[in-house]
């Protein structure tokens, strides 16, 4: 299925979660003078416009990094990523997590993407393909299985599937044990949304089972319109950097105190 295209949901509370996490860890690891990789499964087109049609008709990122983004300090990661963006996109773009990884990446450090989505792999290539990022039009899971351990072993994995595939709820915990038994000092994020039925639950049930160290963190706040499912999301990383645990506590004041605005 290649119907989802995340222009619509671009900058909304999920992805204001995710990205601050990612930019956090992401700065955390390039501060040692040692090269890293990074390896994200599901890319999109890496760039979106929040005054684009697709992102006015839903108004998520109104509700997110709109509202959101002045609890967060200058200085942080997520802002000096999203300051670097506008400047060389314009005010109204907003980064995916491929761009916000490359604004964060040093030279010597490699990326791996992959997106199957037709139009959203070109965009993605003709962003990031400048960069040195190797792309593939290939399957998330296949690709990161095929590249890992990756060279450098020192580094970081995004999963975010658009889980319009039911069944992904089901592979991931598999596909990470797979991951983490070739690729046990790598860093494995999984992005997953909270919705009104709870899929997610059984996922996160086993992969706690089978990972009881792995860090997980969870944001609720109201649907963005009458009848939408998603009600919150969820950010769960095995072999967490150090300092996560405060930095996610740090988050969860940020959406509170955006909630109370």
């Amino acid at each position: 299925m290649l119907s989802y295209q995340h222009s619509y949901h671009a900058g909304n509370l999920a992805d204001v979660q995710k990205h601050v996490l990612l930019a956090w860890m992401l700065d955390y690891l390039t501060q040692k003078d040692k090269p890293l990789s990074y390896v994200e499964t599901h890319s999109g087109r890496g760039l979106y416009d929040l005054a684009g049609p697709e992102a006015e008709k839903t108004g998520e990122a109104a509700q997110g990094i709109a509202r959101l983004e002045a609890g967060l300090p200058a200085d942080h990661p997520y802002c000096r990523s999203l300051a670097g963006v506008r400047a060389r996109h314009g005010d109204h773009a907003y980064p995916g997590s491929p761009l916000l990884a490359a604004m964060g990446l040093r030279e010597g450090d490699v990326m791996h993407l992959a997106e199957l989505h037709p139009q959203e792999h070109a965009a993605l290539t003709d962003l990031l393909a400048p960069w040195g990022a190797h792309i593939q039009k290939r399957d998330g899971f296949e690709m990161a299985l095929a590249v890992t351990p990756p060279t450098p072993r020192r580094g970081l994995m995004l999963i975010d599937p658009s889980y319009e595939v039911k069944a992904d709820y089901q592979t991931i915990p598999k596909f990470i044990g797979q991951v983490a038994r070739k690729w046990n000092v790598g860093i494995i994020a999984l992005w997953y949304p909270i919705l009104t039925d709870a899929p997610h639950r059984p996922m996160l049930d086993a992969l706690m089972a089978a990972h009881p160290g792995a860090l997980r963190h969870e944001v609720r706040f109201p649907p963005v319109r009458a009848g939408h499912r998603m009600v919150g999301s969820g950010f769960w990383v095995l072999n967490p950097p150090f300092g996560m645990d405060a930095e996610s506590a740090r988050l969860d004041a940020l959406f509170k105190g955006g909630a109370d605005a």
